[in-house]
């Protein structure tokens, strides 16, 4: 039993903060989301109307679609780039090192400072659409464009997140065996080939685990989107997170905005099972 008394204790203290910060906060918010809870601390208890007002709120329910566009745009994106960057330094002979701390260099950037950096690269004067007017095109409204702001907005997410998943990527493309390469190499396999045949079924558990993080990254998107539409234009933007932080903090309706939170959780929970299962059946 000493071993196993000895790893609990080591892990203890995170898991302490974790059952303070995470848990016990869930708790509180599924609770918090059965009742009608004002800014004065008063509540009563409502049961499920929270719940059963969100079919009747059309805001919810363009929440919920802006969110899952969003996602669909921004997975795959992200998912892409992720990959060819990370092949792209496994190529890399000299100063890896260099580069890989080029292209991780976003990730470590605030959000706000990407935002505000992005707003002026997208703005009608903007660095985009100087090049643009050089070639008689444009201006284009890339955030006040119902039909370019998702995409627009994934773009800069997928500038600010794609390092961590490229590091992961990077990591599961060193651990391929290179006399596997090697001996396709040799057989007469071209490039494509050997990605096709070798590399991408070996890392297809390192591509799934980052498909999950970022689905969930995507569902949870608030910073970039608040900085640079705030929800628009029309709502175009609006996802839940933000849906979720105007009816706590801006109408101090913390019963429906716990409400929200309950339904975003149990959402990425959902998406997060049906990719857990798709890893499980395409790694067995």
């Amino acid at each position: 039993m000493r071993d196993p008394i000895t790893g609990l204790l080591f892990v203890l203290p995170m898991l302490v903060l974790f059952l303070i910060f995470r848990f016990v906060p869930a708790l509180g918010a599924a609770g918090m989301s059965l009742t009608n809870w004002n800014m004065g601390g008063d509540w009563s208890f409502v049961g499920g109307t929270n719940y059963a007002k969100l079919f009747d709120d059309p805001v919810f329910m363009g929440a919920l679609r802006v969110t899952v566009v969003y996602a669909a745009i921004y997975v795959p994106l992200t998912v892409l780039v992720s990959l060819g960057t990370a092949l792209l330094l496994n190529s890399v002979i000299f100063m890896k090192g260099l580069f890989r701390g080029m292209l991780f260099l976003p990730y470590v950037t605030s959000f706000v400072f990407a935002g505000v950096i992005w707003r002026w690269i997208y703005d009608f004067d903007g660095l985009i659409n100087g090049l643009l007017a050089q070639v008689d095109l444009g201006p284009v409204g890339f955030l006040n464009d119902t039909s370019l702001v998702l995409p627009s907005l994934a773009v800069v997410s997928v500038w600010k997140g794609f390092g961590y998943s490229m590091l992961i990527l990077f990591a599961g493309l060193k651990s391929i065996p290179a006399s596997y390469l090697e001996a396709a190499r040799v057989d007469g396999a071209n490039a494509w080939h050997r990605f096709r045949s070798i590399v991408l079924p070996l890392l297809r558990p390192a591509l799934f685990f980052v498909v999950v993080i970022e689905t969930i990254g995507a569902f949870q998107t608030f910073d970039t989107i608040y900085v640079m539409t705030g929800g628009g234009p029309s709502r175009a933007s609006y996802n839940l997170v933000n849906a979720l932080y105007d009816q706590g903090f801006k109408n101090f309706d913390f019963g429906y905005a716990a409400t929200l939170g309950i339904v975003l959780f149990f959402l990425v929970f959902i998406v997060s099972m049906i990719q857990r299962r798709l890893l499980d059946r395409s790694t067995s």
